[in-house]
């Protein structure tokens, strides 16, 4: 399937993006792009995208794991959707796989990483690379800081552009697939014979 090369793609670049971070950037450092609206913050998420966090950690990448294989499976069983629809699973696949290589590979790979607990060094453990910071607003919420946009990164953006692209494009995905339904409940009809209307 064609829309496997952006997934591909978006894996590879959000990648490059994190490794360049991890080796340019000290934990914490922050790099105006656009003023302070914009910036590139080095920080290390255990949790969900965004840094929400969900049960533990281990919990949290196998289950990782797991969405990632359903929706893949998913993909290759919707060939005739719109592209559309599938260019939106390809978007969330690119940025499930993205982070998921980071949570299995990166505790091993760097090390420690905070704000885990110790034992993040292992397989299966590591923390998500965020540094896309859009600082617009950040105020308090029953007395904790909360930012409009918390940082992301490029698999996070993905995840967030798939999603949304599969909210617009599910009408059409639907009409898709009642027609099929449709179509495969029509009597064959033999080769070299016409279809016969009702009188």
């Amino acid at each position: 399937m064609r829309v496997l090369w952006v997934t591909f793609f978006l894996v590879v670049v959000d990648q490059v993006t994190k490794l360049v971070v991890k080796s340019q950037m000290a934990l914490g450092d922050s790099i105006p792009v656009v003023g302070r609206i914009f910036r590139f913050t080095f920080t290390e998420n255990p949790g969900m995208a965004f840094g929400l966090t969900v049960g533990s950690k281990l919990f949290l990448t196998l289950f990782s794991i797991a969405a990632t294989v359903l929706i893949l499976a998913y993909l290759r069983r919707v060939p005739w959707a719109p592209f559309g629809y599938r260019l939106a699973l390809a978007l969330v696949l690119g940025g499930a796989m993205g982070n998921v290589i980071d949570r299995v590979f990166y505790g091993m790979a760097f090390g420690e990483c905070y704000p885990s607990p110790p034992g993040s060094s292992r397989l299966f453990y590591g923390c998500v690379v965020d540094f896309l910071h859009l600082d617009v607003w950040q105020g308090a919420v029953f007395g904790k800081s909360v930012a409009l946009f918390p940082i992301g990164n490029i698999a996070d953006v993905a995840i967030i552009a798939g999603v949304v692209l599969i909210l617009v494009t599910q009408g059409r995905f639907h009409e898709v697939a009642h027609a099929r339904e449709v179509a495969a409940q029509q009597p064959a009809v033999p080769a070299g014979e016409a279809p016969t209307l009702d009188a």
